[in-house]
């Protein structure tokens, strides 16, 4: 009769068990929200953060070459020499071309609809246009903030 007193004293009931499973439970559910929500405004800042950076390496290649690069190599001008060019200076991009936060490739246009080229990423739908983590991220819109 002792040990089976001395056994029930020194673990939880199930009631406790499932109280501890419960409040858990609903921590993580106030939580996992709030961390998503910080997770997608991240990847829309380190959008901007990479288009300016783009966009600076951009400006160093014209200031080498002369001009932006052509359209139909579009931003592989930057890390190497697709045309055995004697002023290139490169690569510009030490790390290489990123993908952008979603995982797909920049969309480089030259010229471009907004100024004299455009660096964008279509957000995390990959399609133009969109709202809140769909929508477009481009260096004309990089600078307004």
């Amino acid at each position: 009769m002792k040990t089976r007193k001395k056994l029930n004293k020194n673990w939880f009931t199930m009631i406790e068990m499932v109280v501890v499973i419960v409040i858990i439970a609903l921590l993580a559910s106030i939580a996992t929200p709030l961390y998503f929500r910080h997770v997608k405004r991240a990847r829309v800042s380190a959008a901007k953060t990479q288009i300016r950076l783009l966009e600076q390496a951009v400006f160093d290649f014209r200031l080498d070459m002369g001009r932006l690069p052509d359209a139909s190599y579009g931003l592989k001008e930057l890390v190497s020499n697709v045309n055995n060019d004697s002023h290139w200076d490169g690569p510009y991009l030490k790390q290489g071309l990123p993908a952008d936060p979603w995982g797909k490739a920049y969309v480089y246009k030259c010229p471009g609809e907004h100024g004299e080229f455009d660096l964008m990423s279509y957000g995390a739908d990959g399609q133009p246009g969109g709202t809140g983590e769909n929508a477009d991220v481009g260096n004309w819109l990089a600078t307004q903030e």
